[in-house]
């Protein structure tokens, strides 16, 4: 009979072996060096930016609290002259010492400036200069209008008259702003009378306890120190930093050293947006393009800003103290001072990854044409077999793996030339042996179904008590008989021992046959483990005993039908069983069991039956944490525990309760009510029966005259309750 291939395609119109290896090679090369250079990227401005958001943050947040800082120390020097004036301990008219106490604070580095003027036009002054002299300034209200200026030593006493000048502090703008509010306030930015400086001022009024206006208390503070701070500040390489007010004026920068102008004693801040500084300058338009105004900006904000074709990070923070201050802190950062590097990594990375790409495809290139041609001399004589010439035989490749398959292939080549002989001659015997098989086959199959149903039925007789029972009682005789003897091992072990220890002491010189047997079995180690030896076998069978006992105690099954007993030992037998679900695995951590146990007496009961209650009640519990834990990692898992909580109480001189909680899923409200119901379970098919919490319920309702009751919350878990009688009703027995 010849092989017929109903279908054959021509080899030219198929994708060719070569093509397939290398096509698919190089792709997922190309993908690879394209998705490294896309992350390499993406992940660089992720960084840009993730580190831009966390240095603006920390260098406004910085700003702010530097320079509140600043400002807070004036209004507490004012607070405190204020208050000693207010209430008579420091006197506004005696000026020597007043001199005195405000050469102290300025000689201290509390502030640099403390200055009062009265109301009759007197007026003290002392200040800390730039090039570090302490000088004070003092005019009575009788010289009016002139004012002398003395420089002070290191004890504050005046040792050199500087200057007198003309001064009133009535006309002053830092008295007029007190003056005119009545209360703490801050004056507008002005120069100071000893200088050019940019000043802005934070004045008291002075009043007596009768509430009489004497005069002004005054703590200048000059924006130098904002400018000296800010140029301090790192901010990248090349970033700047600037203050503006509300209405978008330059207060001070980092970079310009004098961010206003002055014409004759008048100051004139600018605006930012008018600054010829180029990145202040777009910053602030991009602000006022972005919010409308300074004014409409309520809290800290983060933008990017292009200045000649680069980006900027952006950030403006509100700086205010509650006294009148209310300007905003700005941070700019180029991108162009994180990127440099990032950028030469990434060309590096896409470099090496085209050379790869490169070195891969003339690997794939060659490696193909290896593979390739001898498939293609097995594909050939493949088609030749299929159109019967069977006469087929290649050479083997130097390729191991193909070599074995052209091996391979010659000895099916020949194998098929027999068989196909032999297929011709079995096929008619095959068809009537099929027929007999059937009708065989059919009678199989009957009794194979009335043993199964009878093999259903035995299984459905056996029970798990019976066989815990009956292993732990053929565990148990042997066992017995091994730790007993193990005493008497032990004696006669040291007995021996003994023995050989005063035969040495005795006879300390042995022959030469003791002295090589001595060595041969070293005797010092043979008597030292031999005794560890016979105390960890004593140990384990102690152990296995203990394993024993517990089984025999969950089984009940050679005691009494009805007997007092320790529900404690029930209920640790249970947890011995099912020990090795309780465990940890791959998927969880152990399940804790957290035991809270009463003292309770003896209870009369059916001990296998309450023993199954607790099976199944505990079998549920860990179904349930299992069943919770399907959605959750073994880190999250680990974090927060499955637990297991056993509590045993009296409730009264008749009664005690066991109850079983779980930190699971709970049970919804609308599943609780059937959870005793006969074959009612919420578990997938093939695990659960539906008759465990039926069966436990009418042992404890029935059997023990006792209530079995179920609390649960979604999320939070379940508990079980179980209440029995200590001692068994009349009535509460078998049926």
């Amino acid at each position: 009979m010849a092989l017929k291939v109903p279908v054959r395609q021509s080899v030219f119109k198929q994708l060719s072996l070569r093509l397939i290896l290398i096509v698919p090679f190089v792709l997922q090369i190309s993908v690879a060096v394209g998705l490294t250079g896309y992350l390499a990227i993406r992940n660089g401005q992720k960084s840009v930016n993730t580190i831009t958001s966390q240095l603006r943050s920390e260098i406004s947040s910085n700003i702010n609290q530097q320079i509140l800082t600043y400002l807070e120390k004036p209004y507490i020097v004012n607070q405190m002259i204020a208050a000693g004036i207010a209430e008579g301990q420091i006197s506004i008219t005696d000026m020597p010492a007043l001199e005195q106490l405000y050469w102290r604070l300025v000689n201290q580095g509390t502030v640099d400036f403390l200055q009062t003027g009265t109301a009759t036009g007197a007026n003290v002054l002392v200040e800390r200069l730039e090039e570090g002299l302490i000088v004070a300034r003092t005019g009575e209200a009788s010289d009016l209008p002139k004012r002398q200026s003395y420089r002070l030593d290191h004890q504050g006493r005046r040792v050199e008259q500087l200057k007198t000048q003309e001064f009133d502090p009535r006309t002053r703008p830092w008295y007029r702003a007190a003056q005119e509010n009545g209360e703490l306030t801050w004056s507008e930015i002005f120069i100071a009378a000893s200088g050019s400086r940019a000043t802005i001022s934070l004045s008291q009024p002075l009043y007596s306890k009768t509430g009489r206006f004497l005069g002004v208390q005054n703590n200048n503070f000059r924006l130098a120190r904002i400018h000296e701070f800010l140029k301090r500040v790192a901010v990248g390489q090349t970033g700047q930093t600037f203050i503006v007010d509300r209405s978008g004026k330059l207060i001070a920068s980092s970079v310009v050293e004098q961010p206003y102008k002055i014409q004759g004693e008048v100051l004139n801040l600018v605006a930012a947006k008018d600054t010829e500084n180029s990145v202040i300058r777009a910053t602030a338009n991009a602000l006022i393009d972005r919010f409308g105004s300074f004014g409409q900006i309520a809290q800290v904000q983060q933008l990017e800003v292009q200045i000649n074709g680069e980006r900027q990070f952006v950030q403006i923070s509100p700086l205010q103290d509650g006294r009148g201050i209310d300007w905003f802190s700005v941070v700019v950062i180029p991108e162009s001072d994180f990127m440099a590097e990032i950028d030469a990594n990434t060309r590096t990375t896409i470099l090496l990854c085209l050379a790869a790409l490169m070195m891969a495809t003339i690997v794939g290139i060659y490696t193909s044409q290896w593979i390739a041609q001898p498939i293609l001399r097995l594909s050939q004589a493949s088609e030749a077999i299929a159109d019967g010439a069977f006469d087929q035989s290649v050479n083997p490749s130097k390729v191991r793996e193909l070599g074995v398959l052209a091996r391979s292939f010659n000895r099916m080549a020949q194998q098929l030339r027999e068989s196909f002989t032999a297929l011709a001659q079995t096929n008619e015997q095959l068809e009537q042996r099929v027929e007999e098989r059937t009708i065989e086959l059919s009678n199989t199959l009957q009794e194979l179904q009335r043993t199964q149903s009878q093999m259903i039925q035995a299984e459905k007789m056996s029970s798990l008590g019976q066989l815990v029972a009956g292993v732990a009682h053929e565990i148990n005789n042997p066992m017995n008989f091994i730790h007993g003897n193990m005493t008497h091992v032990s004696q006669y072990a040291r007995d021996l021992l003994e023995l050989v220890q005063l035969y040495q002491q005795e006879f300390p010189t042995p022959t030469a046959a003791i002295e090589a047997k001595v060595e041969e079995i070293d005797l010092t180690f043979l008597t030292e483990d031999m005794l560890k030896l016979l105390n960890s076998m004593k140990l384990g069978t102690e152990r296995i005993q203990e394993i024993v006992k517990s089984l025999r105690t969950f089984s009940r099954l050679d005691e009494a039908q009805v007997k007092e007993v320790n529900i404690h030992e029930g209920l640790e037998s249970t947890l011995l069983i099912l020990q090795h679900r309780l465990k940890a695995n791959g998927n969880r951590p152990e399940i804790l069991v957290m035991r809270d146990y009463g003292d309770l007496p003896l209870v009369e009961c059916y001990p296998g039956q309450l023993n199954q209650v607790f099976m199944n009640v505990l079998v549920n519990a860990i179904d349930a944490l299992e069943e919770g834990n399907v959605k959750r990692t073994y880190q999250e898992i680990k974090s927060n525990p499955n637990q297991i909580v056993i509590r045993t109480s009296i409730v009264n001189a008749a009664w005690i309760q066991i109850a079983i909680a779980d930190n699971g899923p709970g049970i919804s409200e609308a599943v609780q009510p059937y959870i005793f119901n006969p074959f009612f379970t919420t578990k997938p098919v093939g695990k659960g029966t539906g008759m465990g919490m039926s069966i436990s319920h009418q042992i404890v309702t029935e059997k023990h005259g006792g209530k079995l009751d179920c609390f649960s919350t979604v999320g939070v878990g379940t508990e079980f309750v179980i209440q029995i009688p200590i001692r068994l009703e009349v009535g509460s027995t078998d049926a």
